[in-house]
């Protein structure tokens, strides 16, 4: 039996030291287990921030192309105000060259009316807006004007 009991004082050793290895293998799996976890959350953020990134992107690639429309009809509106201005000024010009033909009719036909006609010739030229007061009171002539 004493042989028996120095296999039995042994054997408790082994047993302490194999229930230290095991306590060292659950603290391992513990801490692998967490670190797993941890890249997990990890992985979960991360997919979470790229889904967020990539709204984002849609959004902006949106709003883009809505500039991008607002500056094309923008141009096309300031082309169109562009030919409009241009087609404006060339009947300045045309209603200026009647309006200097007839003030020089009128100063051959009979003068007195003349310093009239300067006077609107320079209010016109001073004021392009003034225009719409010459739309509403057209220039008139008959036939029986120039006889003389």
């Amino acid at each position: 039996m004493g042989s028996c009991s120095g296999n039995s004082s042994g054997s408790p050793q082994i047993q302490n030291s194999g229930s230290e290895e095991d306590l060292m293998d659950q603290r391992k799996r513990k801490i692998m287990q967490s670190n797993r976890e941890s890249a997990r959350r990890s992985r979960i953020r991360k997919q979470k921030h790229l889904d967020e990134l990539i709204v984002k992107l849609a959004q902006i690639h949106k709003d883009n192309s809505q500039i991008l429309t607002s500056i094309n009809i923008t141009t096309q509106n300031y082309m169109n105000f562009e030919a409009e201005n241009s087609v404006l000024r060339a009947q300045i010009m045309e209603l200026n060259q009647r309006l200097l033909s007839l003030n020089e009719i009128i100063t051959n036909a009979g003068g007195g009316a003349a310093t009239t006609s300067n006077w609107a010739e320079e209010s016109f030229m001073s004021s392009p807006w003034n225009l719409m007061y010459f739309s509403q009171h057209p220039i008139m002539a008959s036939v029986d004007a120039f006889n003389y």
